[in-house]
């Protein structure tokens, strides 16, 4: 039985940009997301979905441990945590000098508050609001250039109160797998397939998402739902795709995505939603 959520309900944005973020697709997710005691995100990302869902408990994981930290700093810090970010919200900030030093700052950072407060600051600076490290581990994306970068302080609210029900952790899709239990219910949002065999693919935390990655996600979906655990996956909807989740309910349909650097080129692109569930 898919959650529910009441009709005409606002939905709460993520404070982060997030490339291949769920947001516009949450009315889709949402329905077809089978209703549970916990929702587990093993690729947790902006955390769009389970910001939405309705199920009273969240396991939100994440491979990214700068992100997951980030979470637990705005769960624990709240208004401490606006107050010391609102001063890197400044058009003195919003410089190529400002923000190339505020770089250099984070990747030498190892204070928690410090170093979440930075990366919160780069993600709303940052050439599309990027996530990406060097082969080295140091953050490397570029100046967006920006007019106004927006402080989502209303964002970081709704999110400290809704992560009262969350627990954080930073682990590799298989970890979080293993740590589901009877009452859960999965949705997995990956580093998305190529569209075709010549694509690169996904970058995931630095290092690449490979095919054999997929398999295995699709391979830990169908042990989950022997064992009574559905699993909802987002992906490319392709051929090769199709197959991989053979025996799975498949929802199709299209979304409009920037298919280069340039945001105005944009067509098309097929997803789908696969339910893996007994």
């Amino acid at each position: 039985m898919p959650s529910s959520r009441p009709a005409g309900t606002d939905f709460c944005r993520p404070f982060l940009k997030w490339a291949g973020g769920k947001y516009r697709l949450l009315p889709r997710i949402l329905e077809a997301l089978p209703a549970g005691t916990r929702l587990v995100e093993p690729f947790v990302g902006s955390g769009a979905v389970w910001l939405n869902a309705p199920h009273p408990h969240i396991l939100a994981a994440d491979v990214n441990p700068d992100l997951v930290a980030l979470y637990r700093v705005v769960e624990g810090e709240g208004e401490a945590f606006l107050a010391r970010c609102r001063p890197l919200f400044t058009p003195e900030t919003n410089t190529p000098e400002a923000f190339y030093a505020l770089r250099a700052r984070f990747n030498a950072a190892s204070e928690p508050g410090e170093r979440a407060a930075l990366l919160l600051y780069l993600n709303r600076h940052a050439y599309n609001g990027l996530v990406r490290y060097n082969a080295a581990g140091a953050y490397n994306v570029p100046f967006g250039r920006y007019r106004a970068p927006y402080f989502p302080e209303r964002e970081l609210r709704s999110f400290a109160l809704r992560a009262r029900k969350a627990e954080f952790a930073a682990s590799d899709f298989r970890e979080t797998f293993r740590r589901l239990r009877p009452g859960d219910v999965v949705y997995a949002d990956p580093p998305y397939a190529p569209l075709s065999a010549t694509a690169d693919f996904t970058a995931y935390a630095g290092c690449s998402f490979t095919w054999a990655d997929q398999v295995d996600l699709a391979r830990l979906a169908r042990e989950a739902a022997r064992a009574g655990i559905p699993v909802l996956i987002s992906n490319h909807d392709t051929d090769a795709v199709r197959e991989l989740y053979a025996g799975a309910r498949l929802a199709r349909f299209a979304v409009s995505r920037s298919i280069s650097c340039r945001g105005a080129d944009r067509r098309p692109v097929g997803e789908l939603l696969a339910l893996f569930e007994e």
